[in-house]
């Protein structure tokens, strides 16, 4: 009898609980794509500087590094949800290759950007341009890695 009684519990709350939620809308057909994240893959000069700037001056954090006989060719650098994948150059298309140019990273936050941009310039970084407010309302400051990759870092506003 106990158990008819868990049962029937069980239904009442799933029925509460389907009636809380709110109903998908159908979508357009065709479905579109649907991307819930992104994460740039930037081939660079020296990995090991690279990494350092990323952690050191601009403040994420090294989830994961890819070696080969000792060497690092790899890292997936996080800073919140967000990663940056960074690739050591083999150097196969040569070494005079421009990195970085026509390419911008824009990132947004919670955070307050002139608190950031004080501490990457505090940590040794360069600003591109200080913190300031655009006219569509976001106040954003930009920065260029060792590679000459441009980022954007906005308030989320």
């Amino acid at each position: 009898m106990a158990a008819k009684k868990k049962k029937a519990v069980k239904k009442v709350a799933k029925k509460a609980a389907a009636k809380k939620r709110p109903a998908h809308k159908k979508r357009k057909q065709p479905e579109t794509l649907r991307i819930r994240s992104v994460a740039p893959g930037l081939t660079v000069n020296d990995i090991n500087r690279s990494v350092a700037w990323y952690r050191d001056v601009v403040g994420f954090v090294l989830k994961q590094k890819w070696e080969e006989n000792g060497a690092l060719l790899g890292a997936e650098m996080r800073a919140g949800n967000v990663a940056i994948w960074l690739g050591q150059d083999d150097w196969k298309k040569g070494r005079d290759r421009k990195k970085g140019e026509g390419f911008r990273i824009f990132c947004t936050t919670a955070q307050d950007v002139d608190m950031l941009a004080k501490g990457i310039k505090a940590r040794g970084g360069a600003l591109d341009h200080e913190p300031k407010t655009q006219s569509w309302g976001t106040r954003d400051f930009g920065i260029t890695d060792p590679d000459g990759y441009k980022i954007s870092i906005s308030s989320a506003g």
